[in-house]
Parts: structure tokens; C-alpha cells; sequence
């Protein structure tokens, strides 16, 4: 694995995307991220959660605990490639873990989820910068709360899992997180601080995180899925979380380590 190339170069667009893909084709275990000379600091970053900043599909692990992972993650696949609606798809999925005991969840979190390599130190130097950094997910509040607080996000929104008696009823409390509250998240974030989207960063993984990456000044796909790599401005191919903090040009001795190692 090789650290990211970042490129801050005064460059129109349609010269920016060709040379990006120069580059990716030249050095294919390098990440290329290019930016304006002049461009700001991010005062904002907006992040999806699953495949992003953690490893795991939170939804594919639930389902491995009640024994039906792989047709749950079969259609976590189509969905996160655009094949499928996805507020369709997750409540299609949901409903498969009705009478799931609540205790998994805690088993879940202590068991599976993990930050993704790189992670914590991208999101905890942002906000030591004074980047705000907002956890956004298609996924649950139950998972993106402790996520949030672990990795350094100053705020989380997700769906909530409806509940009954210690056990998931198959059902989602209305209205779904979707790629539209991804975006109208970003976009709502950017105007409280007085920002445009010039000074913002959205990162995800899949097509439903498609809105907020095209919205943003500086779009990142991570490890992403073909529909997403082909909207972002930039995609981390082969290294980790902190290829980024290389192309905002953060000296590495100003980087905050993450609290897990």
C-alpha cells in the first residue's frame, strides 16, 4: 500500500478529471486526489458509515446472527450499485429480522464493527482543525451513535429500528435516511456554518451516497462502488482514510491519532 498522491495544481475541470485518469492508470496502487491551488480547508466533512468508516454492512451482520446473511447481503449488494430503490431494499431486508432479540445489536457493535484503517485519524485531525464532521448512514442510530462517538463525529443521523418488547418488530420508523436526506443533510450543515459547498466533503461507498459526493466541493469515493467512483471527484482505490489528509496537505506530524490505535 502506498501513501496518496495529492495534486494541488490550478486546473479546469475537464483537464483535472483527464489527468486523474492518467494518473490512476500509471500508478494504480496510488490514490490521486486533485485539488485547486487555492482551494479552502474543509469547515465541513459529511461521511456514510457502512463500507466507509467502518468494515462491516451493519445490516449483513445482523442477518448473519439470525442465520440469513447471504440472502440479506445480496440485496445490501444490488442496492449499494444502484440496481434496487433503497428505501425499498432496506425495509425489504428489515422485515427479514423481525423477532431479531435487541441483545444482538450490543453483540454486533462488541463483536464486528470496527473503524476503517485510518479513520479515526482523518475525522479527529479534521475536528482538531475545526472541520465539522457529521456521520450520515442508511444504517441505524443504535450502530452510528457509538460509531460516531468512537471514530470523532461531532454528530450522527441514521434510521431508528423499531422495537417491541426486546425485539425488532421487522420495521423502520418513518421517514427512511436516504441518498435525498444525504444530500439535504450536507447542504443543511453547509448553510448553518455559513459555508458553500465549495468548503464541504461528502465520502461514501455506494450509489446512495451518489447525491451528497456529486453535491460537494470535494467528492471522495472509498473503495467505492463503480456508480460512486464514477460521480466522485477522487476515489481512495488503495490506501486508507488518511490519503485524504495527504491531499489537504496536513503534515503527518499534525495528524491525531485515533484513540483504538
Amino acid at each position: 500500500m502506498t501513501d496518496g498522491i495529492a495534486v494541488q495544481i490550478g486546473l479546469i475541470a475537464g483537464v483535472a478529471d483527464r489527468l486523474r485518469t492518467t494518473l490512476e492508470t500509471l500508478l494504480p496502487q496510488a490514490d490521486v486526489i486533485i485539488r485547486p491551488a487555492d482551494a479552502p480547508f474543509p469547515r465541513l466533512l459529511v461521511a456514510d458509515m457502512d463500507s466507509t468508516m467502518i468494515s462491516v454492512e451493519c445490516i449483513d451482520e445482523l442477518a448473519d446472527y439470525a442465520g440469513i446473511k447471504p440472502q440479506i447481503a445480496a440485496i445490501t449488494e444490488r442496492a449499494m450499485q444502484g440496481e434496487l430503490d433503497f428505501a425499498a431494499a432496506l425495509r425489504e431486508r428489515v422485515a427479514c429480522l423481525a423477532g431479531l432479540d435487541e441483545a444482538v445489536i450490543e453483540q454486533c457493535l462488541a463483536e464486528r464493527v470496527r473503524p476503517m484503517p485510518g479513520a479515526e485519524t482523518l475525522i479527529r485531525t479534521l475536528g482538531a482543525r475545526g472541520t465539522r464532521c457529521v456521520l450520515v448512514s442508511g444504517g441505524f442510530t443504535r450502530f452510528t451513535d457509538p460509531v460516531a462517538a468512537m471514530i470523532g463525529f461531532q454528530r450522527a443521523l441514521a434510521n431508528v429500528l423499531e422495537i417491541e418488547g426486546g425485539r425488532l418488530t421487522g420495521q423502520v420508523i418513518e421517514p427512511i435516511v436516504d441518498s435525498a436526506t444525504k444530500r439535504v443533510t450536507l447542504e443543511a450543515e453547509a448553510a448553518a456554518l455559513g459555508a458553500t459547498m465549495a468548503d464541504c466533503i461528502a465520502v461514501g461507498d455506494g450509489a446512495n451516497d451518489i447525491p451528497m459526493i456529486a453535491a460537494a466541493g470535494l467528492g471522495i469515493a472509498y473503495h467505492g462502488h463503480a456508480k460512486a467512483v464514477a460521480a466522485a471527484d477522487a476515489a481512495i482505490r488503495a490506501g486508507d482514510h488518511t490519503s485524504l489528509l495527504y491531499a489537504l496537505g496536513v503534515p503527518r506530524a499534525e495528524w491525531v491519532s485515533g484513540l483504538s490505535g
